[in-house]
């Protein structure tokens, strides 16, 4: 199955509970998160969180006291097999697709596999050419 999906990034600060406060929004709006990726440097840390959902989350998190950048992903379920991530990763290459960001996880039989690339729709047409869902 290939979608797209939303990702909302935010800035925390690296202390206990900031990452509570904000996943509890989603929560409080019935909005299951699909993925979610941190990085933390020092005083501060990045949240990426993945959501299948068309509901618009910008202003509450705004409204919450987050700055927030909300961007299309794709979403792609393949086999949980050796080898699938080296062919998509093969294919967007190939179409000179960049991947600026990619995290996912497995739970046999499936991976679920999530992308921020530089041409979403050119993406979008390849994948579903190459994959049948």
């Amino acid at each position: 199955m290939i979608t797209t999906v939303k990702q909302y990034t935010v800035f925390l600060p690296n202390k206990p509970g900031a990452l509570h406060k904000f996943i509890e929004l989603f929560a409080q709006e019935n909005i299951n998160i699909i993925g979610i990726t941190s990085e933390v440097h020092d005083e501060s840390g990045i949240v990426k969180i993945a959501i299948d959902s068309n509901k618009k989350l910008s202003y509450i998190l705004t409204r919450a006291g987050f700055t927030t950048l909300e961007t299309v992903m794709i979403s792609i379920i393949l086999p949980d097999e050796p080898g699938n991530l080296v062919k998509l990763t093969k294919l967007l290459a190939d179409n000179d697709i960049n991947i600026t960001n990619i995290y996912g996880t497995t739970s046999a039989p499936s991976s679920r596999i999530l992308l921020n690339v530089s041409d979403v729709d050119k993406a979008m047409k390849i994948l579903k050419e190459n994959y049948k869902s």
